[in-house]
């Protein structure tokens, strides 16, 4: 079982920088793949970035690439999502997910979901 708990989302303008965290209970953390999903308002959950347990691969949507940087530690049990140069269309509730395919980058492949943490990017 593994529990998530997402923090650090908040109001930003146009260019800006947050970074979220994701901390993470459970002895295990360090042999799941740990993912970013954002939903926007009337759209449905989407990838985000992954981190993989093994070799920490990452990937990225095509719409983060170069702005979005995830990273984790395994010693602290959390997962981080750095987000620069950040843009309206960022705007959604961000969710932490933890599964235990090497690299998922569908929902189905989580089996563990933080509640979420907002993030606003204003114009």
């Amino acid at each position: 079982q593994v529990q998530l708990v997402e923090s650090g989302g908040g109001l930003v303008q146009a260019g800006g920088s947050l970074r979220l965290s994701c901390a993470a209970s459970g002895r295990t953390f360090g042999r799941y793949a740990m993912g970013w999903f954002r939903q926007a308002p009337g759209k449905e959950r989407a990838f985000v970035a992954v981190i993989s347990w093994m070799n920490s691969i990452t990937y990225y949507a095509d719409s983060v690439k170069g702005r979005f940087t995830i990273s984790r530690d395994n010693v602290k049990n959390t997962v981080y999502l750095q987000m620069n140069s950040q843009k309206p269309e960022d705007t959604g509730i961000y969710y932490c997910a933890a599964g235990q395919s090497l690299a998922g980058k569908t929902r189905a492949e989580y089996e563990y979901w933080g509640q979420g943490t907002q993030v606003t990017v204003s114009s």
